[in-house]
């Protein structure tokens, strides 16, 4: 039986610059083929070329063919790209927002999908929604109502409103706790086994041994393995914090309550209190849609309609539209959909430079050497930085938005799921970094779902459940001994791909306001 996709010699250029050469995978009905590789290794560009698309300045040839259609051959995309697009591959983007209407409800798009691909069938938009692990109330909200991770999971909706034989996942478990994620892996085997074709770019490499029967491991544009999961490297084994003597109290937040309208009695934030000192880092987990990312918002005064308060070595801390330049640079925060923070008409490494520039007055060429040495350091090399922002990958803006945060010398810097579209290389290199900013007295609060990593980097955890903290302590105690049934719930849910996983648990479909 000949597979949905197949790909052979496929090679993109821009310019002098040979982004892919020579890449080769098949896609079979019923099963995934996951594309692995470190950030800018050419997963994203070998996936579009299914559906024709390529970045600006960018030429496709090679051979590939969907569904008995050739979409892209020795010319380029062909007519028969236009064909397929949707209605046979259907392709969820790694940053959900830029997939997503800001001004219409989910629902108006999700039915006009539907509308255009399957006229007349009205189960289609119910069956997308219950397989994304959405309910009906995700129709009547817009995009910015919902969390990180939220997003990702309208967007997987999105796609499948399409019906399509082929589903292409660009980092698809980005943003979400470990039981989403658990959830996620039994809603794609189901996909797969009614025949869908998915084709996986990931880094997570436990949910690519969970789901792939096929893995392509990219580096630089081109294969470099090919076969079953036992292709896969292991991943690095990531040492706990350890205990050390901390600073004074640098940043507090007392009796912090949130909502997301005025005056509305609504919270999404219930009398939360954290301390975080001088050279310590503090984790903040929960799942998507507790509230991690509001609480971010208020410490770097960007989400205003809060009450309790804000302190900075005891002195109130207002509002981001208040704070005196020095208070803008002591707190730096870095979030979780970068791509929409970076302006698309000027290289990456200007960008960078320009926090050093404006915060603490360096001359430009002395900014730019500090922008250049510091992405270096992440990864991104001055070629690559040098480019506008369309032409990097995920996870090299994900480095230059922590590169241009940590320009500023913060005393404070918040990073929202900083990690997400990272390989362990590149993780690597983002822990190494920070550790030491720690040592050097830098404060640090960390977002995210990866509790491994999580209790690598923090010295205390702060866990949150409904806006909510349930349970808080040493990462060693609160990942060992959880005390909370959510806090046990994550833990054993982050265990995908082992041996010991825990059977699958029912999906939660409530659809929680963005927290």
């Amino acid at each position: 039986m000949s597979p949905l996709v197949s790909v052979r010699g496929l090679a993109a250029t821009a310019g002098t610059a040979v982004l892919v050469d020579d890449i080769s995978f098949d896609v079979a009905a019923g099963e995934v083929t996951a594309l692995v590789g470190a950030s800018g290794s050419g997963k994203t560009t070998s996936a579009l070329a299914l559906l024709g698309e390529r970045g600006d300045g960018v030429q496709l040839n090679g051979y590939a063919e969907v569904d008995g259609e050739v979409v892209v051959d020795g010319n380029g995309p062909t007519a028969a790209a236009a064909r397929v697009r949707g209605r046979v591959v259907a392709y969820m983007p790694q940053h959900p927002g830029s997939a997503l209407n800001p001004a219409r409800r989910i629902g108006a798009t999700l039915r006009e999908l539907a509308r255009l691909h399957h006229p007349g069938d009205e189960g289609v938009v119910r069956d997308a929604l219950r397989a994304a692990q959405l309910d009906g109330d995700t129709l009547r909200r817009f995009p910015h109502q919902f969390s990180g991770g939220q997003r990702q999971r309208v967007a997987l909706a999105q796609a499948l409103t399409c019906r399509p034989k082929v589903l292409v996942l660009d980092e698809p478990s980005t943003g979400l706790d470990s039981i989403t994620r658990l959830q996620l892996v039994t809603e794609l085997r189901e996909l797969a086994a009614g025949g869908l074709g998915i084709l996986l770019l990931s880094h997570d490499l436990d949910l690519v041994r969970a789901l792939a029967a096929r893995v392509v491991v990219l580096s630089a544009g081109r294969v470099i393995a090919s076969g079953g999961t036992d292709v896969l490297p292991a991943a690095p084994e990531l040492a706990a914090a350890g205990t050390k003597a901390l600073g004074q109290p640098l940043l507090q937040a007392m009796n912090l309550s949130a909502s997301l309208r005025p005056r509305s009695r609504d919270l999404v934030l219930h009398e939360v209190g954290l301390t975080v000192r001088a050279g310590a880092c503090l984790g903040v987990v929960g799942r998507s849609g507790s509230g991690k990312t509001t609480l971010a918002r208020c410490l770097a005064g960007l989400h205003e309609r809060f009450t309790g308060r804000l302190l900075l070595d005891d002195e109130p801390l207002p509002v981001l539209r208040k704070r005196s330049r020095e208070q803008h640079r002591r707190i730096q925060y870095v979030w979780q959909e970068v791509r929409g923070s970076f302006d698309e008409r000027r290289p990456v490494d200007q960008q960078v430079a320009r926090t050093a520039q404006r915060l603490r007055g360096l001359e430009p060429g002395q900014a730019h050497a500090e922008a250049v040495a510091t992405l270096a350091r992440l990864g991104v090399s001055a070629i690559t930085a040098a480019r506008p922002p369309s032409r990097l990958s995920g996870g090299e803006l994900q480095r230059a938005a922590l590169a241009r945060a940590v320009l500023a010398h913060p005393d404070v810097l918040i990073c929202d799921e900083i990690t997400t579209a990272l390989d362990d290389h590149g993780t690597a290199l983002v822990v190494e970094l920070l550790t030491e900013l720690k040592d050097r007295g830098t404060a640090l609060i960390w977002i995210g779902h990866d509790l491994g990593l999580v209790a690598a980097v923090a010295d205390q955890v702060l866990m949150i459940d409904g806006g909510r903290v349930v349970e808080q302590g040493p990462p060693t105690t609160v990942m060992t001994d959880p005390h909370h049934d959510l806090t046990r719930r994550l833990v054993r849910a982050a265990h995908l791909g082992h041996q010991d996983s825990p059977p699958v648990l029912i999906p939660d479909l409530r659809s929680e306001p963005r927290r």
